[in-house]
């Protein structure tokens, strides 16, 4: 288990450093194009601006996207109970609990660190899953918590806020500058375009690498936990066969959640913010047997 979540971390880190790199790169190049870096460095600064407000205010806006409502103690002892243990467990305070009233069986967690937590069930989830499974499946949404997930998500947000804009900049101004006749401009203007059609493309993929890679992470965590991984396993099983598409379609705050709350086909798979629910069994299985 320890292996693994180190093998997680690792490549998160060289998939941001990569992103860092292609955020640098085409910011460098808006940069030539007009002759500019303390323009670049205003729009950079804008689009980072930008994802703080986002960083800041996420928890409310997932929350109240997705109709959850937070409950007490007394309100729902047993879900209470799991979350409580867990946290004194992970040696975290103890998060605010909500509930969405969905048959679907999910959950979320968010906050942009373990004092600003939330966690959160669906009606579905806590109808059909055992104490073992709720353990499992709670394990790995405070795994997200403690491993700083959010924060993680959000600086990909950033880059990709960046690199988005610097691209649809550059989209912009070849209109402008399409007289240029220079051989040196010309050569950056078709760079330019080039770098602008790609870069969006390759920096979703990236941020959704991420993602994935947040999941495996957490997984992992919740079951060193637990020190139970078929708890997990059993949840994400039912969960599958079960299917987890909410009512209520948010693609903003898909990525919270503990399996892909969204609709789609198996083209939709390519940009999905969720590994295949069978790729984490497996997974799961192997720690199982090497722990």
């Amino acid at each position: 288990m320890y292996s693994e979540i180190a093998s997680n971390k690792r490549k998160t880190v060289f998939i941001m450093f990569f992103f860092m790199v292609l955020a640098g790169g085409l910011a460098w190049l808006f940069g030539a194009y007009t002759n500019s870096q303390s323009l670049t460095i205003a729009v950079l600064i804008g689009a980072l601006c930008y994802a703080a407000i986002s960083y800041f205010a996420g928890s409310r806006m997932s929350l109240a996207l997705n109709g959850a409502r937070e409950i007490q103690k007394g309100d729902n002892p047993r879900l209470w109970r799991v979350v409580e243990n867990l946290a004194i467990t992970d040696g975290l305070p103890m998060p605010r609990v909500f509930i969405i009233n969905d048959p679907a069986p999910n959950a979320f967690a968010t906050g942009r660190d373990p004092s600003h937590a939330a966690v959160c069930a669906t009606s579905g989830l806590l109808e059909i899953m055992t104490d073992d499974e709720l353990q499992g499946v709670f394990a790995h949404e405070l795994g997200h918590v403690k491993n700083y997930d959010i924060r993680v998500s959000m600086v990909a947000f950033a880059l990709s806020a960046v690199i988005s804009i610097l691209a649809d900049i550059i989209l912009r101004m070849t209109w402008f500058r399409s007289g240029d006749r220079e051989e040196n401009n010309q050569a950056i203007m078709i760079l330019g375009i080039v770098a602008a059609i790609i870069a969006p493309i390759v920096a979703t993929m990236i941020q959704l690498a991420i993602s994935r890679k947040r999941e495996y992470l957490a997984d992992a965590t919740g079951a060193l936990t637990t020190r139970y991984p078929e708890g997990l396993v059993s949840a994400l099983e039912k969960i599958e066969r079960t299917g987890s598409i909410l009512r209520r379609q948010n693609t903003s705050t898909a990525h919270f959640f503990f399996a892909n709350p969204l609709r789609g086909h198996s083209i939709s798979n390519l940009f999905s913010t969720h590994p295949p629910i069978q790729e984490r069994i497996r997974r799961l299985r192997d720690m199982g047997r090497h722990a």
